[in-house]
Parts: structure tokens; C-alpha cells; sequence
């Protein structure tokens, strides 16, 4: 009966869905591979929830794991993780696939018995991830939840458990009115199509009904100009409202009735208000937007330290899967330390650790495959070479052999810059940062019999405190490996008035997190005019041997482009840099103020006293949420949850405020709480939302966050937010 429900009502991506699910609830043996050597057959199945997969050996007894579909990055087909292409011979391309999780949790990569097969739960895991929220589905899933017994029927009994499942704290004579309206059979069980009733009285949001009503003059339609009376007050839409209301209205009425009419029934004012259009992220700014066209110097860089690494920096694994996450969450500059390795093969690791090491020639091959996947701007290839001079050479053979000509090699048009390129410029292009022999000045006047010279090898992160102290540290540098610098030759720095009367544009300084946070904080106006002009790259303390990471915003507010992070460690640290970088179609370049890109007075320090100086107020008022997951698993638990709003930008900005909890209610608490912040730079500023479960005896619980810069807030009163979990999302109205 279900089913048949179902299929009837169901678009045809519905029944697809479907189809894909039960073959997957059915079950397959699928060999889970760890290396060329460890291989073993597990039975894996979905789930009756539709979300979590749950596999086990033959021999396992009742021994199982699971994992959610929520969990999956990305799903990709053949050979394309290190693990299975050391089997590529055993195991055809279309039998195997890997699945990517988020976070630090490592790929599973999978080998089906048939390519039907290996189909079947690929196409059936990317139609999961990409219809995660349809109301079919939903429904669904919560039925079969309530359903303990699966005669097709729920009785109230069933329902109460379906509330605690739901994280809703209701009283049982609110819940059985709800039940009672639902049961039109008066049988004393919902049936499908009574339950699909109880489900819509159940998930109706008083706040959103309370602002429709607002409007609607019948309380059951919003007119044409009932919405663009809606838009222009409340969303200040100005004169295009009326042009957008008839949008909205073709975009999210699901009722093709009201669509003719040319209304809006509060299903549609629901969907459009969690939708993009109205999310608190101006959707035009997600787009890339901005100019490219100017110095690479005038754009924050989306930036990663020791790329290679999976997890922290004493015993953790170095991975060719490191930098494809990286990249393919827009990171435009990589790092890669390397050493020599046996049989004339460089490898990269983290010298003198425990970690593991790749080969230099993988590394490369996977920069050349990815580097241009998730944004067609340049990526910098940051090297820490302790190599010897015969296997930088080869280093060199290796870049040039495999990148081709995405590897930039001569300065643009053959002239030496005064002023860098733009991203526009080097579009397509893979630039390396490393150390040079001489300039690009002297490129054309150096003997060609010359193959290396005498040059520092001091590393990026370990500076001089003076020109003279070069001479202590002495080493070879290949030619070859010379030559391919152009725009980001490494300099150690001696001082903002040495840089100014000395450096050349492309020339660029590396500075540790504790040198950069003191000199922001002692020359934060020079630092600023200083990386106007130059490139500067910063990386955290060699002491964060966890992996962990510095506030990025700090050096942000000097105008540093490359803040370097370790991007596989998870935090606030993160949460400001995928903030930042959201914007501008993630691109990985956010163009800097127009403040810190000329030879300003502007100091992070004293903002007021910058030319134009002109603070806002900012005033985010907290409505409600909608199904907060349950974060202790423990009978008869429910969330207490609150929202702080974190603001980081200046010192002078920082600052946070959080509304009261709220007891026992995840489903749907309504907070309607006013927050007021002044923002002194609003250029600068970022706009963190967190929310937290309450717990007066310890430590909040984390639910989840969202970041937006102050500048990327769309301008109205009504809006959303979706807050990304490790499972699930959470809206909430503000």
C-alpha cells in the first residue's frame, strides 16, 4: 500500500530513488579494500531509515559498523584512490569505486562483484546525497520508524515513540489531539494517508504562519502584490519586487492551482524562505563576482599547510587524498616538503617524524589532475626542499613531464613586472613558490653552462635575523629546479623599510604565526601597505604538532594573502577560512578591501582613524529553529539548544552574544530574540552563527555553525540559514 502511495504521488526522480533504495536494502557483497594484500568480502545494506549503511563479515557474528550517508563527501568511480589503483590489474575500472567522507575519516574504497552492481550503489548513494530533503522521502522514513510492528498502520502508542525519535518533548494531550484530527478513519491507527496529515500539522511553523498571515488578506494565499508588499517591506526589494514576486511564485508554489492564479500558498512561502533566495548569504555574492583583474597581492588566497598530511604532524598518514580534499575545497596554494628518497625518487613527509611518505612524482600527478577541478584560477605550489641537487633535478623533470603547460616557466609576454599579474592572467596556470638563483632581471644574462649555484637553504620556516646571516647556511640549488620560479621566489625578511627599498614585486616572505600576530600588532599600517605590494604567506607554530590551527583572522586584517591552515583539522579556525572563501563562486581569491590594496593609512588597530570611517549596526534577531539532532543518544534525551552570534574581524569588532536556551526542544524552538552588534570594519568582518546544546553541569554540546562575511548578508528582515552538520542541517529563521 505504501509502495503503491508512493509511486502514484511520487515525480519520476522519486521512484528512481526508490527503486535504487530497495536494491540497496536488499544487500551485496562488496570486498573492502585496504591494500594490494588485505582485501575482504563484507555484506553491506542500507538501512530501513534510508540513511545509514551498515556492513559486516560473513563471520562476524552479531559484530557490525555502520556509517551515514550524510557522512559522504563525494562517491567516485574506478580507480581513483592510491588503494585501488595498486589492484588495477586484479580488479577492473568498473567494479570499483571509492567512497570520500568528510573530515578526518579515511576513504572506503569498495570492489563490487559485477559492474551492475557497483552501478547500483553508486547511482544509488549520489541520488541519496543529492535529494537528501524531498517530503516524499521524509515521510517515508519517519512512517517506517513509527512502524514497529509494519502492519502499514501507527497506532499512538507508536507515535509518542515517534516524537522522541523526532527530538520533539511534547505533552501526550497535545500529541494525541494531533493524532485524533489525523485519524478520519476513527480506527485508532494512521494509516499512510493520515500519517502524511499528521506529518504536516506535526512540521507546521507557527513563526512562518504568524508572517504569511501578516500579508494574506484571506490568511490562505498570498497575491501577486500581496508578496511584493512582503518583499519590499520586510526583504527590501525596492523596485524589482514586482518582477521577483512573479519568480518566486514560478520557483517554489508546488501548487499548480495557486501557480495559475498567480499566488503563493504557504507551502511555497515556506520552501522560498529555507531556500537561497532566502538565505542569509546573498546567493548573487556566491557567484564569482569580483574583479580578477588586479595583482595577486590584492586578494586573500585560499591557503594550506603541509598539505600532504591526513591527520597531525608526528605520526600521521601523508596522502595523495590530502590534496585532492584540499583542492577540491578551493585551496589555491598547496605545500610540499621534500626529501630524498630511495632509488633516486624524492619523497614527501614531514622530515625528522613519524609520518608516512609519498612519492613526489604522485603528489605532482595529482596536482595536475585536480588543480583546475573547482576553480580555473592559479594554484601556487609552495616547496620546502631538502633535497640534494641530483634529486631536485629530478623534481624539476618530474613538474615539467607532468604538468606540461599548466606549469607557468617564463614571466608573462616575456617582460620582467613591476607590479604582479592577476588570477585573470594566470588563469590555468600552476605557479611554483621556492627559492631562485639570482632574479628575473638577470634571467637572460646567466651563463646557460652554469647548472647550480650557491645559494641559502634555509628553510621558509626557520628565517635569519639579518642579510649577513645568509652566509652561515650555504647549499646547492639546482638549475633546473631554479628556472621554474618566476612570480614567487622565497625571501627571508629583513624588515618593512629593507622590503621597500630592495624587493622586487615578485619577490615574497614567509612569517610563522608568532612573528605575523607581532608584527600586526606593533607595524599592523606598514604590514598593511607591505602586502599591498607583496605576497606574504604565514604558517602555524612548528609546537601545534596535533595539527592544529591559529585565528586566521588576525593576519587577514594586515592584509596577508597566504594564511596558511592545516585544512584537515576541524574548529573555529576553519569555520572563519571556509566563511571568508565561500564567497565569490569559491574560487579561493576574495579581493581585498579597496582600503588595503593602495598605500593607505589604515591600521587594524585604530580603525577609526581610516579616511571614509563609517560604523554599522548590525541586528540579527533570532526567530526559530527546526529539527536540531539529537547529540546523546541516551532514552528520553532532548536537546536544550541556544544560538550565539560570534563577530570577527579588527580588535575592536570582536565580540559575541547568545540567546537563552531552550528546554527540551529540538523540533522547533522559537527563541524571537533581538542581538546588536556595531561593526567598526564591516570590510573585514565575518558573522559566525553557532549553535549548542546547554548543559548547566559541563561544557556546552556543538550542534553546528555557518560563517558569512558581514558584506555577503543579504539586505531584509526574513530569511534562513541551513547550519551543515556531520549529518544533519538545521534551519534556523532569523
Amino acid at each position: 500500500q505504501l509502495s503503491k502511495y508512493l509511486i502514484e504521488n511520487s515525480t519520476k526522480t522519486s521512484y528512481q530513488m526508490l527503486k535504487l533504495r530497495n536494491v540497496m536494502k536488499a544487500g551485496a557483497m562488496l570486498r573492502k579494500v585496504k591494500s594490494r594484500s588485505w582485501k575482504k568480502q563484507r555484506h553491506f545494506r542500507l538501512q530501513d531509515d534510508g540513511q545509514t549503511i551498515w556492513y559486516k563479515s560473513r563471520w562476524a557474528g552479531t559484530g557490525h559498523s555502520t556509517f551515514s550517508v550524510g557522512d559522504i563527501e563525494a562517491v567516485r568511480e574506478g580507480h581513483q584512490s592510491e588503494v585501488l589503483q595498486s589492484i588495477a590489474e586484479e580488479f577492473p575500472a568498473d567494479l570499483c569505486f571509492t567512497l570520500v567522507f568528510r573530515g578526518r575519516r579515511g576513504n572506503l574504497d569498495l570492489v563490487a562483484e559485477s559492474a551492475s552492481d557497483a552501478q547500483a550503489w553508486i547511482r544509488g548513494i549520489l541520488v541519496a546525497l543529492s535529494h537528501r530533503f524531498p517530503s516524499l522521502r521524509w515521510i517515508w522514513d519517519w512512517f517506517q520508524k513509527a512502524d514497529k510492528n509494519k502492519d502499514g498502520r501507527m497506532n499512538f502508542k507508536e507515535v509518542r515513540s515517534l516524537l522522541k525519535m523526532m527530538n520533539v518533548d511534547m505533552n501526550e494531550e497535545y500529541a494525541l489531539r494531533l493524532f485524533t484530527r489525523a485519524d478520519k478513519s476513527e480506527s485508532g491507527c494512521l494509516e499512510i494517508e493520515e500519517f502524511v496529515q499528521f506529518y504536516k500539522m506535526l512540521t507546521q511553523r507557527e513563526d512562518v504562519w504568524n508572517v504569511f498571515q501578516n500579508y494574506s488578506r484571506d490568511g490562505q494565499m498570498l497575491t501577486l502584490a500581496e508578496l511584493e508588499e512582503f518583499l519590499r517591506q520586510e526583504q527590501q526589494k525596492g523596485e524589482e519586487s514586482q518582477d521577483h514576486a512573479h519568480e518566486l511564485i514560478v520557483r517554489f508554489e508546488p501548487s499548480e492551482t495557486a501557480k495559475k492564479q498567480g499566488a503563493m500558498s504557504i507551502d511555497g512561502f515556506q520552501i522560498y524562505l529555507v531556500s537561497s533566495e532566502g538565505d542569509i548569504f546573498d546567493p548573487q555574492r556566491l557567484e564569482l563576482h569580483q574583479d580578477m583583474s588586479q595583482p595577486l597581492s590584492h586578494y586573500f588566497i585560499c591557503s594550506s599547510h603541509n598539505t600532504y598530511l591526513m591527520e597531525d604532524q608526528l605520526r600521521g598518514q601523508s596522502s595523495q587524498e590530502a590534496y585532492i580534499r584540499a583542492l577540491k575545497r578551493g585551496c589555491r596554494c598547496v605545500e610540499v616538503d621534500c626529501w630524498d628518497g630511495p632509488n633516486g625518487e624524492p619523497v614527501v613527509y614531514h622530515g625528522h617524524t613519524f609520518t608516512s611518505k609519498i612519492l613526489f612524482r604522485d603528489v605532482i600527478t595529482t596536482l595536475g589532475e585536480y588543480a583546475f577541478k573547482v576553480s580555473e584560477f592559479p594554484v601556487v605550489l609552495s616547496l620546502e626542499n631538502h633535497c640534494s641537487v641530483e634529486q631536485q633535478r629530478v623534481m624539476a623533470q618530474l613538474m615539467d613531464t607532468i604538468l606540461g603547460d599548466t606549469l607557468l616557466r617564463a614571466p608573462l609576454n616575456g617582460l620582467v613586472p613591476q607590479v604582479l599579474p592577476s588570477p585573470l592572467d594566470l588563469k590555468g596556470k600552476i605557479l611554483l613558490k621556492a627559492k631562485k638563483i639570482g632574479g628575473l632581471e638577470e634571467s637572460d644574462t646567466l651563463n646557460d653552462e652554469v647548472t647550480d649555484e650557491v645559494t641559502d637553504e634555509v628553510s621558509d620556516e626557520d628565517e635569519p635575523k639579518s642579510p649577513s646571516a645568509e652566509t652561515l647556511s650555504k647549499s646547492k640549488l639546482s638549475r633546473e629546479l631554479s628556472d621554474l620560479v618566476v612570480y614567487c621566489k622565497s625571501v627571508h625578511f629583513y624588515g618593512f623599510e629593507y622590503s621597500c627599498q630592495h624587493s622586487k614585486c615578485y619577490e615574497m616572505s614567509s612569517f610563522s604565526e608568532s612573528k605575523a600576530r607581532k608584527l600586526a600588532k606593533e607595524k599592523g599600517m606598514e604590514f598593511v601597505q607591505h602586502n599591498s605590494r607583496h605576497l606574504s604567506r604565514v604558517y602555524p607554530s612548528g609546537m601545534r604538532t596535533d595539527s592544529s590551527n591559529y585565528n586566521p583572522q588576525e593576519l587577514w586584517n594586515v592584509g596577508c594573502q597566504m594564511v596558511a591552515l592545516n585544512v584537515q583539522t576541524a574548529g573555529l579556525e576553519m569555520d572563519l577560512n571556509d566563511g571568508l572563501f565561500h564567497q565569490n563562486g569559491c574560487c579561493g581569491y576574495v579581493l581585498k578591501p579597496d582600503f588595503m590594496r593602495n598605500d593607505s593609512s589604515f591600521d587594524p588597530e585604530r580603525p577609526e582613524e581610516r579616511e571614509g570611517y563609517k560604523p554599522l549596526r548590525l541586528s540579527i534577531q533570532v526567530i526559530s529553529g527546526q529539527q536540531l539532532p539529537k547529540l546523546n543518544q541516551k532514552e528520553g534525551s532532548i536537546v536544550d539548544p541556544l544560538v550565539r552570534v560570534e563577530i570577527y574581524g579588527v580588535s575592536k569588532d570582536q565580540a559575541k552574544q547568545e540567546t537563552s536556551y531552550i528546554h527540551n526542544n529540538g523540533f522547533n524552538p522559537l527563541w524571537n530574540e533581538t542581538l546588536n552588534f556595531i561593526i567598526h570594519v564591516p570590510e573585514l568582518a565575518l558573522v559566525r552563527f553557532v549553535v549548542e546544546d546547554y548543559d548547566k553541569a559541563s561544557r556546552n554540546d556543538f550542534v553546528g555553525q555557518f560563517t558569512v562575511p558581514f558584506t555577503c548578508i543579504q539586505p531584509g528582515k526574513i530569511g534562513g540559514i541551513i547550519l551543515p552538520l556531520r549529518i544533519h542541517q538545521i534551519c534556523i529563521t532569523w
